[in-house]
């Protein structure tokens, strides 16, 4: 999803040559370049850098399926570690200038919302994959960014639905859902990320950046917020406990990312979230 916006915001700049890659069929759009490449595999991701030879890598390739990373952990640490280890060994080769997508996972989810001085300590094995990738870059000796944030949603016309994408078709299909009050943070809008990477690009910014929605709320209370502003029936919408979901790999329950830091040095101002319905409900035409 990310992606595909970051390659949507960037395609028509004429000033700007862009190349898309993922490890699978494209997902982008036909009028912009686009690649094949692997990121766990060193061979593919050193042929596509040396070869484009580009000024930034921007990654937002991420094995996200916090439970299925419980078990799946050769697989999760492949794609998340030893890939980034990868980009950020040949975005150093031609002194790239590297953007890296990383998330609040990397925080217990004790004592949120958390700024970028705070000390990580994730909880699940997907984020204990996400903080390594973070090592990784900064022992690296490229020169990075990492953006931090959570809960992204937005507009995407390719790949799965985001939570408010599935929170609208769901309920318009008349289906109960079961929504945690537990878990707090501040849902990320895509197009206020891909602003913020163009702002680091442009800055030519290094280090650790929390970018995020201006608001932290519990996932029940941003679903009603869903709800009413979409007009659909709250009376679907069941609050629970997270413990009650019973699933795999713990969550950072208090989380949420502070973003004074980006707003001072990047300019940074995320939508309101009622504004950011009102852009997802006019592209989707919803």
């Amino acid at each position: 999803m990310l992606g595909q916006r970051i390659a949507q915001f960037y395609k028509n700049q004429s000033e700007i040559e862009l190349l898309c890659v993922s490890a699978e069929d494209s997902y982008f759009e036909s009028d912009v370049e686009y690649k094949q490449m692997d990121i766990t595999d060193k061979n593919s991701v050193k042929k596509i850098i040396l070869d484009f030879f580009p000024d930034v890598v921007i990654n937002a390739a991420a094995y996200t399926n916090v439970d299925k990373a419980e078990t799946e952990k050769e697989l999760a640490w492949k794609i998340n570690v030893t890939g980034v280890e990868h980009l950020a060994l040949y975005s150093w080769t031609i002194d790239a200038h590297l953007i890296h997508v990383s998330t609040d996972y990397v925080f217990d989810g004790k004592e949120g919302p958390y700024s970028e001085i705070d000390v990580p300590s994730p909880v699940g094995y997907y984020g204990r994959t996400k903080m390594a990738s973070e090592n990784s870059i900064k022992i690296s000796g490229v020169r990075a960014a990492i953006i931090r944030t959570n809960v992204l949603y937005g507009p995407a016309k390719y790949g799965r639905a985001d939570f408010v994408k599935w929170v609208i078709d769901s309920l318009k299909n008349k289906k109960k859902i079961n929504i945690v009050t537990d878990q707090y943070n501040n849902p990320s809008y895509i197009d206020d990320i891909v602003s913020a990477i163009d702002s680091i690009i442009e800055l030519k910014k290094e280090g650790v950046y929390n970018i995020a929605g201006d608001e932290v709320l519990n996932r029940y209370e941003f679903t009603l917020r869903i709800a009413d502003y979409f007009g659909l029936e709250k009376k679907l919408i069941n609050p629970i406990e997270t413990i009650e979901l019973n699933q795999p790999a713990p969550r950072p329950l208090k989380s949420g990312l502070i973003t004074l830091k980006a707003q001072i040095e990047l300019g940074y101002k995320p939508r309101k979230i009622e504004e950011t319905f009102k852009l997802f409900k006019e592209e989707l035409d919803i």
